[in-house]
């Protein structure tokens, strides 16, 4: 994904170790990368680890939503936060 959108990648400050993305054993994070996102009118742009996978998918973890002071409504799965002031919900696409 990273190579498609022509992202630019850089080394990692702090280089780590995953075990638990795959059945082939750990896994060294050594890169990062900086993702625009546009959903909306919000636009950021995202530090991201690197890694290979078998998946299209950019997780929004924990530093994301406390950066952001996010709420996450588990019935609904809305993410709401506030973005240039105004009040910002992120809701799930609808099934296919």
């Amino acid at each position: 994904m990273v190579n498609k959108l022509g992202l630019n990648i850089k080394k990692h400050p702090k280089p780590y170790d995953l075990q638990w993305l795959n059945d082939m054993g750990e896994m060294r994070v050594n890169y990062q990368v900086e993702v625009p996102i546009v959903i909306g009118k919000y636009e950021y742009e995202i530090l991201c680890d690197v890694l290979p996978m078998k998946a299209g998918h950019i997780l929004l973890g924990r530093p994301w939503q406390s950066d952001r002071r996010l709420l996450h409504d588990g019935f609904t799965n809305h993410h709401t936060f506030e973005f240039k002031r105004r009040k910002t919900t992120l809701v799930p696409l609808p099934p296919h």
